[in-house]
């Protein structure tokens, strides 16, 4: 039986105005990064507003708008890590349908932890394989972890092993939930530990360890806690971040490709991002 999670924000005709606005200016500050390159967090940060603000308007990912949101912000992301990856010279990275020279980055402050997950989600949403090898291969000591709990550092090193099927997976998970526990995490808020934070790495120990129905039940908790977090307050609820459970949907859509049934629907999980409806649509 599929259980329906309801989305906590119906969109009206001002918020399809405000996501073709961001989109627009969107558009032109990717094709001015190449004149200012020192912008590109900045970019990456707008790229995900309005991914947002589609996901808000478009709950389910119905729109070729909402798609090219979504793989703009992959390919964002994707180039902070390549510019930081690189201590001379300049890379060659695919935005919004053009290649872009960069200039090569090294160690940087906004190529965080919070980034790197953000976009291996989104690779994992568009399944580029290749974009998601390229992050599983950036050597931890290049992602900046000043302001993170212990955990999430713990969490990305699961998540890059795991990729790379490399060893020690187990152990380096096991690390990630006990340094994740409220009395441990200090530093990020305890409401948004327990609602946003931790939920994925529990999410992801039911996917590799090949458990449907506990995957689909604690699915649905996942995106209830995000629902919770993102509507604790008016202001808050507000916030086109909270429109899309980005973790959760890109888990589901790894369950999903492994042949794992996904009896949840959601708005938080975008329908045609989930089932693969845009994949191949144009080159990403």
């Amino acid at each position: 039986m599929t259980v329906i999670v309801t989305r906590h924000f119906t969109s009206g005709a001002t918020e399809e105005e405000w996501a073709e606005y961001l989109g627009n200016n969107l558009a032109q500050d990717i094709d001015e990064l190449e004149a200012y390159p020192d912008s590109l967090s900045t970019v990456f940060n707008d790229a995900l507003l309005h991914l947002g603000a589609r996901c808000t308007v478009d709950p389910r990912a119905a729109n070729l708008e909402t798609w090219e949101a979504v793989v703009n912000t992959l390919q964002l992301g994707s180039a902070i890590f390549a510019t930081v990856c690189a201590d001379e010279g300049a890379v060659e990275c695919r935005i919004n349908r053009q290649m872009r020279t960069l200039p090569a980055e090294g160690p940087a402050s906004y190529a965080d932890l919070g980034t790197w997950l953000t976009t291996f989600w989104l690779a994992l949403v568009c399944r580029d394989r290749q974009r998601l090898t390229q992050l599983a291969e950036v050597p931890l000591a290049r992602i900046a972890s000043s302001g993170y709990d212990a955990f999430v550092e713990h969490w990305v090193d699961a998540l890059q092993t795991y990729w790379l099927q490399g060893p020690d997976l187990v152990e380096k998970l096991t690390l990630a939930v006990e340094k994740s526990q409220p009395e441990v995490a200090t530093l990020a808020p305890p409401s948004l530990l327990q609602t946003v934070l931790a939920p994925p790495i529990n999410l992801f120990y039911l996917l590799i360890t090949n458990n449907p129905t506990g995957f689909n039940e604690f699915l649905v908790q996942a995106l209830e806690l995000h629902k919770a977090y993102w509507t604790a307050d008016e202001k808050r609820a507000e916030k086109p971040d909270g429109h899309l459970a980005l973790a959760p949907l890109a888990l589901a859509c790894h369950a999903f490709d492994g042949g794992m049934p996904i009896d949840v629907e959601s708005g938080y999980l975008p329908h045609h991002l989930l089932t693969r409806g845009w994949l191949g649509e144009f080159p990403i």
